[in-house]
């Protein structure tokens, strides 16, 4: 007898979503591939990748997403950093999305957020398009097909990017819609094919739902030691830092690229796969991840190819600088079979520093880690927002602001419970310019920044000589084996020491006039931290 592929008391009709021609429930790759090419979504690519394009979203919509202001959330969200909309209004967007999907066939997947079992969230997606369907599969953890028989979600996120949202009828503010309904644990997407609305979606509530379970989410990638889960590391990062590169080290095994949170137990990931940027990939310096844009049931996105020979165009930017590819973790080789670690021995905060200033590497004090968290700087680089063109300094607190319906200070201090009760060694990684700034400079080379973060990570880099940092106030080293020394001294970088000064001069000014804001909710250990 066949295992039934979805819990028959929790089909969309008993979710109240009625009249949809029809509902395929948690079709695997091969059924997914067949649909979106015979919906006309994409073409079947080299190896059996399917080719996606995302139409005029090609990155994240960050002022088009919305949280419900409920009674019950009111207290407890980010209202400065998180849109509110009435519930009068994310009613009527429900009622008039689910008008839309009357008479058309729909996509269910039904997938776990969260790698532990104590801890995971049971996640509905129900979208229009089948590639959708392919590219969600990839990100969350899928359940074994016994489990789906039994499978009730506690949240759902209808997607359509077909229906147009109306600013004066729906209380948001263009076409296109990210509404967050905590109370009703429902999510709507509108306008927008870019697939990673979804999985950003579930990152932002497990960021709402964990914290009170005092479990951490975090914005980064994961590793730890071959055949050693007790020597973890995370990387926090924004898009374009550098977390899926450097978290996929063939010497270690990966955990996740993108999304994980930390128990007392250790690090899980969120996800069961990963979203990586395809621009000027380096077959060479990434084969794994390169290798996966021609893999059957990748899904690559907006990249551009040659429509006889399907061969893909690494360089092309045409379309957008963000352009991705998404597949399952088993997908590299060195992929962790669990998506578990140990709680982690290192931090390394990525940053991308379009001002040329930064070091590549300083070792932070807990103080000065929980300063860096909670400012978040780097840079948004082209193409992971709508109207990013070139790298634009940001600061981002927990180098994850867009995700974070809480305050700042709630990761803050879990963070700092953590590091404080744990132990962790924190580093501060600039993967952005030297030698100048962006558009003079040239961006760190990849090889040291890899030597650097070996040597952080086994351990040797604790007994090089430091120097302290005359603008930050943090540890940098002044010799590492494989790295040239006048890379590890960013001012010695620059043809004009002078010009240096002031660029740093101006960044510092830059963090203090940002950390302002958290001066009020902090301790004084902190506070001089941010001093320098």
């Amino acid at each position: 007898m066949t295992t039934p592929r979805v819990n028959p008391k929790k089909r969309l009709e008993d979710q109240g979503i009625d009249g949809v021609l029809q509902a395929h429930y948690n079709l695997l790759e091969p059924a997914l591939i067949e649909a979106a090419l015979k919906r006309g979504e994409g073409r079947l690519g080299l190896g059996g990748a399917f080719l996606a394009s995302t139409g005029t979203h090609t990155g994240r919509s960050p002022k088009d997403k919305f949280v419900v202001r409920t009674a019950d959330v009111e207290s407890k969200i980010w209202w400065e950093n998180n849109a509110p909309m009435t519930p009068e209004a994310f009613d009527c967007l429900h009622a008039d999305m689910l008008e839309h999907l009357k008479g058309q066939e729909v996509f269910v997947q039904d997938l776990y957020g969260g790698a532990d079992p104590e801890h995971r969230l049971d996640v509905r997606v129900v979208t229009e398009l089948a590639w959708h369907g392919l590219f969600i599969r990839h990100l969350l953890r899928r359940p074994a097909a016994e489990e789906l028989a039994t499978f009730d979600p506690e949240f759902t996120i209808i997607n359509c990017p077909s229906f147009k949202a109306d600013p004066a009828r729906h209380g948001c503010r263009s076409e296109t819609v990210i509404a967050l309904n905590l109370s009703r644990k429902l999510i709507l997407i509108a306008n927008t094919a870019y697939a990673g609305e979804n999985k950003k979606s579930v990152f932002t509530l497990l960021n709402y739902l964990l914290p009170e379970k005092g479990i951490m989410p975090m914005h980064c990638s994961a590793n730890h030691g071959l055949n050693d889960e007790a020597d973890t590391a995370v990387f926090f990062g924004l898009s374009g830092t550098g977390k899926t590169t450097l978290s996929a080290d063939p010497a270690r095994t990966l955990i996740g690229d993108d999304e994980h949170g930390w128990s007392d137990t250790g690090i899980f990931n969120f996800e069961g796969g990963c979203y990586a940027k395809t621009i000027n990939l380096d077959p060479e310096a990434e084969p794994e991840i390169y290798a996966t844009t021609s893999r059957f049931g990748s899904v690559v996105e907006n990249m551009v190819y040659n429509p006889d020979t399907l061969e893909l165009d690494f360089t092309d930017d045409s379309l957008t600088a963000n352009t991705r590819v998404a597949y399952p973790l088993d997908a590299i080789s060195n992929a962790s079979a669990t998506s578990l670690g140990g709680v982690p021995k290192n931090i390394i905060m990525l940053t991308c520093d379009a001002f040329g200033v930064l070091p590549p590497i300083a070792r932070l004090t807990p103080a000065q880690a929980m300063y860096h968290f909670l400012s978040g700087f780097t840079s948004k680089v082209a193409g992971t927002e709508q109207g990013v063109t070139e790298p634009q300094p940001t600061f981002s607190t927990c180098f994850g602001a867009p995700f974070m319906p809480r305050r700042p200070e709630v990761y803050g201090k879990l963070l700092q419970e953590k590091i404080a009760k744990f132990g962790a060694e924190c580093w501060l990684v600039n993967t952005g310019w030297t030698g100048g700034a962006y558009g003079t400079g040239s961006r760190m080379p990849i090889k040291a920044t890899r030597a650097l973060l070996s040597a952080a990570l086994d351990g040797s880099l604790r007994n090089a000589e430091f120097r302290r940092d005359p603008n930050f106030g943090f540890e940098v080293p002044v010799a590492v084996p494989g790295v040239a020394d006048i890379l590890l001294d960013p001012r010695r970088t620059w043809e004009e020491p002078a010009a240096y000064d002031l660029q740093a001069a101006k960044l510092v000014a830059m963090f203090a006039e940002n950390f302002a804001q958290y001066v009020p909710f902090i301790d004084d250990e902190i506070k001089r931290a941010a001093i320098g």
